[in-house]
């Protein structure tokens, strides 16, 4: 058990805080005011971690905190002989059927090659012949218009291998992918190349929540970010008014620039997917443990 003084935890607690309400507070502004945001709404609407989660801070498994009776209020912590600490007992079977399936989902997708060629295509495919009152961000132009949208969904193939971005396909796109994943193909399907893929680091993280260190969870939200901010920048939308560039998928110029930036989060998802991995083993290797003795 490695025991965290006081005045240890408190500092990672506020600068936990302090690196997340960055994200925290401006989506709480936008929401008081009733303002959308096409590119950051979806980490807080998407997935299901509310911001006032993302913001609680916690250690993770094996360790204890002095003076950390104010834990006791939330729950999944427990009073120990050294200090606070996550409570064995709080991973139920079916937290820890949780837990083995992430464990699976993220090795397997590990252990897999990056696949870089599908420039994006998904959500040019969730607009694809679709009526403007059917599209998901209606209130933003598409850049090359509805036309011009279909013309290149058409021109090129696509290969979207995650299930949660082939289900918002119209039906019109869903032929013309070419795979057709279900959920039950997820850890048979799922590589490490895919934004949406690396994205969903933060869902695995926040949803072994409170057994994962908050700080691993903000390194994933903060890569969900920055890699949906690429995602929709790659999209048919027009969001130069909200200071996001294209990258213009259309053009060989802008799907080499989509495959670089593409395969630098695919070496940073690699390394979190490892951290992850390892967490989820410490996990149930911890909870082995406690139910042996």
């Amino acid at each position: 058990m490695n025991v965290l003084s006081e005045s240890e935890w408190r500092a990672r607690q506020a600068a936990h805080r302090s690196r997340v309400e960055r994200w925290t507070e401006p989506h709480r502004h936008r929401r008081f005011h009733a303002r959308k945001h096409p590119v950051l709404d979806f980490l807080f609407t998407y997935y299901s971690f509310r911001p006032s989660r993302l913001e609680r801070w916690q250690p993770g498994v094996g360790v204890a905190l002095e003076g950390g009776e104010e834990f006791l209020a939330r729950s999944g912590f427990a009073a120990t002989p050294r200090g606070v600490a996550l409570d064995p007992a709080a991973l139920t079977p079916k937290r820890r059927d949780t837990a083995e399936f992430v464990l699976a989902l993220l090795t397997a997708t590990a252990s897999r090659k990056p696949r870089l060629g599908c420039f994006g295509l998904h959500e040019w495919a969730m607009v694809y012949r679709a009526e403007q009152q059917q599209v998901r961000h209606a209130d933003w132009p598409l850049r090359l218009g509805h036309a011009g949208t279909d013309r290149v969904v058409e021109s090129m193939p696509i290969h979207c291998t995650h299930h949660d971005a082939f289900r918002f396909f119209t039906p019109p796109a869903r032929p013309l992918n070419a795979v057709q994943p279900q959920r039950s193909d997820q850890v048979r399907m799922e590589q490490p190349g895919c934004l949406h893929a690396n994205m969903d680091l933060f869902k695995w993280a926040y949803k072994l929540d409170p057994f994962v260190p908050a700080e691993l969870v903000a390194d994933c939200f903060d890569l969900a970010v920055r890699v949906r901010e690429l995602d929709m920048r790659a999209s048919p939308y027009d969001l130069r008014e909200l200071g996001y560039e294209p990258v213009p998928v259309e053009t060989p110029e802008g799907r080499a620039d989509y495959v670089r930036r593409q395969r630098a989060f695919a070496d940073e998802a690699a390394v979190l997917r490892q951290r992850l991995i390892d967490t989820c083993r410490d996990l149930l290797s911890w909870a082995d443990r406690h139910e042996a003795a």
